[in-house]
């Protein structure tokens, strides 16, 4: 294994320091684990709260700031945050507005930041949750019951957080998290596996020839293998299967190319390309574009298609200003 890190035991820590270092007055890490909060807090509004499993940088730490999430709870990597350290997250943000928490549909997620809720609604803390199932490849999977959550909770957090920066109700904020939820979906795939520092090999093996497609930001599987394509028939494969799943036609969207931590910029672009030509022929007017890395799984070489049907409610809020470290609007 060959990385760029210290100790594998600190390798989540000194990730987290590394981030809050870089955006001075703007981060603070609590004391009791990897738990990103915005700095000043945000008062009288309501507070987002996400995470997860560290490996998906700029997920979810990288998107706490104004216009956005609140605080942000790192679990090792690929492996849910426990619901202890989840309460503080909770806590440490906590307005007499209320708390949403946005969590990708993985089962440890699910469960550990149900139980932190439940924690803090003892506590007298007003709490809430929305789950996000985006990924349109397999209805289960080894982490999930039901679809799983991927790059389209970028979009939950971002058009949330201008919800709630509106000082909007709990269960308004709420809603347009569910609305986003509702619209948004995303399929992915890989050609190079990644490799989590604990254990020292990949997770999977490719040939040079393979590609998977439909695979989960853990490594997970997809729905299949097949020898490796162009571009373009990668992109359309994808994209097919998005616009099979909702009706896209007639309506503008969000388009998200997301890398999955180990693929250049140009190939993203290549890919981008034959994206917008493809979705106007389908009829498919796209708004705004977001090609980068926004929810990756270490440094697997692939990438993800997201797309998220506006109308004018999230149109606005999407176009809201924002001020994280991976975000800017």
């Amino acid at each position: 294994m060959k990385k760029i890190i210290n100790a594998v035991e600190n390798v989540e820590e000194q990730m987290i320091l590394g981030l809050v270092k870089s955006r001075p007055g703007k981060l603070r890490k609590l004391d009791c684990g990897n738990v990103v909060v915005r700095v000043p807090k945000k008062e009288g509004k309501v507070a987002l709260v996400s995470g997860g499993g560290s490996g998906h940088e700029p997920a979810h730490g990288g998107f706490v700031g104004t216009g956005m999430l609140d605080a942000a709870v790192a679990g090792p990597v690929f492996t849910s945050p426990t619901p202890d350290q989840v309460l503080e997250g909770i806590k440490a943000v906590a307005t007499e507005a209320g708390v949403l928490c946005v969590v990708k549909n993985y089962t440890g997620d699910v469960m550990n930041f149900e139980m932190a809720i439940d924690m803090a609604k003892d506590e007298d803390i007003n709490a809430d949750y929305v789950v996000v199932n985006d990924d349109v490849a397999v209805k289960d999977s080894l982490y999930t019951t039901g679809r799983r959550g991927v790059a389209g909770t970028i979009l939950v957090h971002k058009i949330a957080g201008a919800k709630a920066e509106e000082g909007a109700s709990l269960p308004a904020v709420k809603a347009v998290a569910e609305k986003v939820i509702a619209n948004v979906r995303t399929m992915g795939m890989a050609i190079k596996p990644c490799t989590v520092p604990a254990a020292g090999k990949p997770g999977f093996e490719l040939t040079d020839e393979e590609m998977e497609i439909g695979i989960g930001i853990h490594g997970e599987p997809g729905t299949h293998r097949e020898k490796l394509q162009q571009a373009d028939e990668i992109a359309k494969q994808l994209l097919d299967k998005i616009l099979a799943d909702v009706d896209y036609k007639g309506s503008q969207v969000v388009v998200m190319v997301n890398g999955m931590g180990g693929t250049p910029l140009m190939e993203l672009y290549i890919v981008n390309n034959f994206v917008q030509d493809y979705l106007q022929q389908q009829g498919v007017q796209v708004y705004d574009t977001m090609v980068g890395n926004y929810m990756t799984s270490i440094e697997m070489a692939g990438f993800s298609l997201t797309l998220l049907k506006l109308d004018d409610e999230l149109k606005k809020l999407y176009d809201a200003p924002a001020d994280t470290a991976a975000l800017h609007k």
